[in-house]
């Protein structure tokens, strides 16, 4: 990398988001609506040491166009693994023993949450979570499988420091 490409580029982290935007505009001659300071500093590093040293040669571009038609692409995401609901609420899930977590009560406790007007109930197992008919691997699983998006079990149920007390 040339000297003033790398003094160009260090530069970038100084900027604002507003900044970065503008520079983004001036460089890719479109706009962008994205506030991410991260990702346009990376954005705009490509486009300037693309531009100062050249860009992917066309026989890449082809290449790269091959390989993405002929790749077989999820076009949505997996859905949550949950473990077969015959299995008994009160047996084990078969899966690798994990380490307890010392925020999580004993196996046998009952989490209790109300969340959109309903009382979640979910029963902590020796190696896994039941919630609905279910056995999940983690909480979080159990909070995506009922919120429909990802988030952090422990925080979605209210657990804080040892033995789930807040």
């Amino acid at each position: 990398m040339h000297h003033n490409l790398a003094h160009e580029v260090a530069a970038l982290t100084h900027l604002s988001a507003a900044e970065l935007r503008r520079k983004f505009i001036e460089l890719f001659r479109e706009s962008t609506r994205s506030s991410n300071r991260i990702w346009l500093v990376k954005r705009i590093a490509w486009r300037l040491q693309a531009l100062a040293e050249g860009d992917l040669s066309e026989r890449a571009r082809q290449r790269a166009v091959e390989l993405a038609r002929d790749a077989d692409l999820r076009l949505s995401a997996p859905r949550t693994a949950a473990l077969p609901a015959a299995q008994s609420q009160s047996e084990p899930a078969a899966s690798v023993p994990r380490a307890t977590d010392n925020r999580l009560p004993r196996p046998g406790t009952v989490l209790t949450r109300r969340y959109k007007g309903q009382l979640l109930q979910v029963r902590i197992l020796a190696s896994g979570f039941a919630f609905a008919g279910h056995v999940y691997p983690s909480l979080s699983a159990v909070a995506k499988a009922i919120t429909g998006s990802h988030c952090n079990g422990f925080l979605f149920f209210r657990l804080g420091k040892e033995g789930g007390r807040p």
